[in-house]
Order: C-alpha cells, then sequence, then structure tokens
C-alpha cells in the first residue's frame, strides 16, 4: 500500500453452502508494524461500525465469520492506520469452508500485494474469483499458499435443505406446498430444514405466514418441544444441538416453538424481504438441566406456509387495499373505529360500541331533515324534485348504516352500488334544485335534468370523492340560473325575484345555509370527527333546500278563449236583408242569421 492511499477495497463472491468466511491478512511489513485495520461487510462496503479487526494486536491478523449470506458478494476493506507514515506490504487470504463438506475447505488464495491492490478509492471494489483451487501464480513469482488451520468444529454441517412448491393463486396469495407434505417429520438427531423462495416485487408487498402444529399423538408421551428458526438467506446451524436461539453475532431469526400444551405457533412478517428463507425445525426434549437431544421420538408436525395480503384480511374494523407508491404495489390495512395495528387488531384507541351505535344513528336518522323538502316539493308541484330527495334521503341513510365499521353495520345491497347511488343522490339532489329556481321552459328543464344524471354519473364513475365533484355541477347549476335570472330582469326592467320578502326570507337564508354545508365538507369534515360532522351537512344540505326551492308557478294572465255553444263550431253571421239587396249596406242592422 503507497503511502499516499489511505485503504485497499476487495470483494468475494460466497456461494450457497458455505458455513464460515475466514479472511487473514499475511506478512504484514510497515514502518510501525502493521498498522491496519481489517474490515468486513456482506453485500456493501465495510462502514465505520463493522464487523473489524485491528492488524496491530492480533497476529496473524484475520478476520471470521460464521453462517455468512448465501449467494451474495462480501466486500473486504483493508485501511491504514491514521497518521501511519512509508509503505505497507501484505498478503491477503480467503478461505471459505463448504458445510456440505466439512472437511473440505477451499484453497486459499495467496497472490502478491501487488495483484491484489484495488484502485485506492473508497467504494472502488475489483473482483476476486475463488475456485476450488488457487489460480497459477507468474513464473518469478516465489509465493506459495500457506497452510490455515480452520477453527471451525469437525461435527458441523449442513443437512439437505427440502424445496417447497410455489402456487400463486392471486396478488399477493402465494401458497408454498412442501413434497410428501403438508405433514413432516423431525427426527430426534438432526435439523430438518426447508426453503421458500419470494420472488422480487411479487412477493415483497403482501405478508410471509408461517403455521406449525404439533401432532401430539406423535410424541409417546415424551415431553418434546419442536423449535422452529426462520431466517433470511442462511439456515440457522449450529454444532450446540440443545440451542433454542435463532441469532448469532451477524444473523436474526425468528423462533417458533411447539409442544404438548401449545401445541399450535404462528409468525405473520408483513413486507418480507425478497430471496430465500430457511426454516430449520428441531425437536429437544425438556429436562432438569434444560433441553436436551431427544432419543427415539420422531415428531410429527403440520407445516403450512402462505403469502396473504393482508392479516386476517384486516378483520372487522379494517379493510384490506392495494397500494401504488412510484410503480411499487403493496397492500395495506385500513383500520376504522379507531383501531390500529398491521391487521387492524391494536385496540387501544378503540370506539366503543355505543358510541358506534351514536354514530351510526347520528347518520342514518339525520336523513330524515329531508322529509319537509319532500312535502314542499310535492305541495309545489315539484313532483321530480320531489322523486329525486326521497331517492337522496332513502340511499343515504342505508349507504351510512353499511359504511360504518365495527359491528354496527346494516348493508341491504352490495357496499359500492349503496355509495354510487347515495353519491348520485346528493349531487342531483343540487342540480334540480338550482335548475328549478331558474325557472326554464318545461322542456329545457327536463332536458338539463337527463344531461345532468348522465354528467354526473360520469364524473362519479371517474372520481367519487373528489371536491369537484360537488363545486363543479353546482357552479354549472347557478351559472345557468344567473344568466335566466338576468334575462327575465332585462325583459321585465325589475330586479328578478320582485319581491324583497323572497331574498330575505328564503334567498338570502338557503344560500348561507349552503355555502356552510360546502365549508363543512371541504374544509373542517376529518376521519376523527366524520360522523357529528357529516351528520350536520345532512341537516344543512337538507334545510337549504327547503328553503331555495321556489314557490309553485302563478297561472298566466293571458285570456283563454272563449266559451263556445255546444255543438257550435266556427259561424258565419249573413243579414239576409243584405245578401238580397234590399237594404243599404251602410245601415245595414247587425241582427244576423248564424249558420254553421
Amino acid at each position: 500500500m503507497a503511502p499516499h492511499n489511505r485503504s485497499c477495497l476487495y470483494k468475494v463472491f460466497v456461494p450457497s453452502y458455505t458455513s464460515r468466511v475466514l479472511v487473514e491478512v499475511l506478512r504484514c511489513r510497515g514502518v510501525e508494524g502493521c498498522p491496519l485495520w481489517l474490515r468486513m461487510r456482506a453485500k456493501a462496503p465495510p462502514l465505520h461500525n463493522s464487523t473489524a479487526v485491528d492488524c496491530r494486536e492480533r497476529v496473524p491478523c484475520h478476520l471470521a465469520l460464521d453462517l455468512p449470506f448465501w449467494q451474495h458478494w462480501y466486500y473486504v476493506l483493508v485501511e491504514r492506520h491514521p497518521g501511519s507514515p512509508g509503505t505497507i506490504s501484505f498478503q491477503i487470504t480467503v478461505q471459505l469452508t463448504d458445510c456440505s463438506r466439512p472437511s473440505l475447505a477451499r484453497p486459499p488464495f495467496l497472490p502478491s500485494s501487488a495483484s491484489m491492490n484495488m484502485p485506492h478509492s473508497f467504494g472502488s471494489a475489483g473482483g476476486m474469483v475463488l475456485g476450488d483451487s488457487p489460480p497459477p501464480t507468474s513464473p518469478n513469482s516465489t509465493k506459495r499458499p500457506l497452510p490455515i488451520s480452520s477453527t471451525m468444529p469437525a461435527n458441523e454441517r449442513c443437512w439437505p435443505i427440502r424445496p417447497t412448491l410455489r402456487n400463486e393463486l392471486d396478488t399477493f396469495s402465494v401458497h408454498f406446498y412442501i413434497f410428501f407434505g403438508p405433514n413432516v417429520s423431525v427426527p430426534p438427531d438432526r435439523p430438518a430444514v426447508f426453503v421458500i423462495n419470494l420472488l422480487p416485487v411479487l412477493d415483497s408487498g403482501g405478508v410471509l405466514n408461517l403455521e406449525l402444529r404439533l401432532n401430539v399423538s406423535s410424541l409417546c408421551g415424551e415431553n418434546v418441544t419442536v423449535f422452529g428458526c426462520l431466517n433470511h438467506e442462511v439456515p440457522l446451524t449450529s454444532s450446540d444441538n440443545t440451542s433454542v436461539t435463532c441469532e448469532t453475532e451477524s444473523l436474526a431469526g425468528f423462533l417458533l416453538s411447539v409442544n404438548a400444551t401449545a401445541s399450535l405457533s404462528r409468525l405473520r412478517i408483513p413486507y418480507p424481504q425478497t430471496g430465500s428463507w430457511y426454516l430449520s425445525l428441531r425437536s429437544l426434549c425438556a429436562t432438569e438441566h434444560g433441553f436436551e437431544p431427544c432419543t427415539n421420538v420422531t415428531a410429527e408436525v403440520y407445516l403450512r406456509a402462505y403469502l396473504s395480503p393482508c392479516i386476517n384480511d384486516c378483520g372487522i374494523y379494517g379493510q384490506c387495499k392495494l397500494l401504488r407508491t412510484n410503480n411499487y404495489l403493496y397492500a395495506a390495512c385500513e383500520c376504522k373505529a379507531g383501531w390500529n395495528g398491521w391487521g387492524c387488531t391494536d385496540n387501544a384507541e378503540a370506539f366503543s360500541y355505543g358510541f358506534q351505535l351514536l354514530s351510526t344513528l347520528l347518520l342514518c336518522l339525520s336523513n330524515v331533515m329531508f322529509v319537509p323538502p319532500v312535502a314542499i316539493a310535492v305541495r309545489s308541484h315539484y313532483l321530480l324534485e320531489a322523486a329525486v330527495y326521497i331517492f337522496t334521503m332513502f340511499f343515504s341513510t342505508f349507504y351510512h348504516a353499511c359504511d360504518q365499521p365495527g359491528i354496527v353495520v346494516f348493508c341491504i345491497m352490495d357496499y359500492d352500488v349503496l355509495q354510487f347511488c347515495d353519491f348520485l343522490g346528493s349531487l342531483m339532489s343540487v342540480w334540480v334544485t338550482v335548475i328549478a329556481m331558474a325557472r326554464l321552459q318545461p322542456v329545457v328543464k327536463q332536458v338539463l335534468y337527463l344531461l345532468g344524471a348522465m354528467l354526473l354519473s360520469m364524473a362519479l364513475q371517474m372520481d367519487r370523492h373528489g371536491l369537484w365533484n360537488l363545486l363543479g355541477p353546482s357552479l354549472f347549476a347557478l351559472g345557468i340560473m344567473a344568466i335566466a335570472w338576468t334575462a327575465r330582469s332585462i325583459r321585465r326592467r325589475h330586479c328578478y325575484p320582485p319581491t324583497w320578502k323572497r331574498w330575505a326570507f328564503y334567498l338570502c337564508p338557503g344560500a348561507l345555509i349552503a355555502v356552510a354545508a360546502v365549508l363543512l365538507y371541504a374544509f373542517v369534515e376529518t376521519e376523527e370527527n366524520y360522523f357529528y360532522i357529516h351528520s350536520i351537512w345532512h341537516l344543512l344540505i337538507a334545510g337549504s333546500v327547503g328553503f331555495l326551492l321556489p314557490p309553485r308557478a302563478k297561472p298566466s294572465g293571458r285570456l283563454g278563449p272563449l266559451p263556445r255553444r255546444k255543438g257550435c263550431g266556427y259561424q258565419l253571421c249573413v243579414n239576409e236583408q243584405e245578401e238580397l239587396g234590399l237594404v243599404d249596406p251602410a245601415v245595414a242592422s247587425i241582427n244576423s242569421i248564424c249558420t254553421s
């Protein structure tokens, strides 16, 4: 390592069935001994807090890592101590131990330090490929591989791994079947290891579920406990058969256990890492001195592994939804009624039954306020408008009865149908009320009613919760009303509506109530205050309709056709004397004979 270089970075690929990685720094010489730090980290260059060894305090300088991640790159950083002058020469070797053949360790690769040096900038990495035999050295090289003693226990080895069969059912719904399963036997002398492969993107947005159920009849009366360790990237193997932990210095896993008293154990991992998950099952017998290996007892367990979108489908207090963020698809629970947690099972802030019942009654019974507008509309001969108000009152009541979380729920039809009808009825009520206030010709009014129903249905299919679904039709209808009132005022040369009482006691109060309702809906209503703010919204909207609906139209002042005698159509009155030329037409009388 030249004086101006601070570090050297290498990388080595760890294949499957590797139980140990041993890195050694040999023949290290410098001005002040061996002033080097040796660091190692998986999947990325080492950091200041990574596993490290000070070569000044350990001779020979080596760093061992048990149970490394399989099928991953490990990065080795040789770093100079701050303030160390001069050139430092060293050799580095990496030895991998194959756990499927414990007597075989991959020979260490011992090239010269010059051939091993990578670009001397932190983060740059060169490749070092390790095979079953070291690469040939140069003819002039006098370096030879040095024997390295392995401290691996002779009895430690990895066991055969049983694969699982993948069966995709739906989005984030995958079942993993075990060959010759789902009942598996756990022998007393060795663990049973299974692998579950999770695919990138397709499986990372759900929940990995694991279920162990012990067949108590297979224990033959022995006090047997079956332990399961679920680890990512590498199975947990240990020379200590009595160990019940799933953690090491560099590896952490999930522990499950079943016995005669607790024969069922479940594990759920939300948003699991993709790759290979290994499940190791061991059977141990409980004694006075702890757990010991069992003899002549083969435990049988039922193993079930599957992937689901949400935990228990979010229960009765939540709804499982598929969400997308930056092209990443994942599932999550939307909890209601104050419930929280991954599966909406945390009731620390949950609403009581009485509170749920009160909120449901408020939201449903507040729609009774539409009865007065219906009566006013029928009395004023606005039958079509009255039908729309009845439609809105009916579907709003049953939609809110079905929309409530928890157990205070009553649905007369599909939730989506109720929601669509409620939203459509609310918007149509506003639409027909404002159009009726414009007092248009009957044909024009009917066309606008039908056109509004079709356009509002289309808008609701695109976005039911958009604020402009309410403001857009309302502003458009108000524009039509303003044009109609302006034209009528110009034609009559008088403000329309003409009476100040209509403005003071009906239009102004109704407009203020409607504006207050829109402001509450747009800026005040939240999930926390929904049940009473939305109930007030029902009351205000229904009340504003009662004020704004115009009175019944008065009959026209034109004279109708005069009554005609029965049996008489158009009549021709003829003066007989005038027809005969007996009198002067200037003095002819009006006494005439009427003929049909």
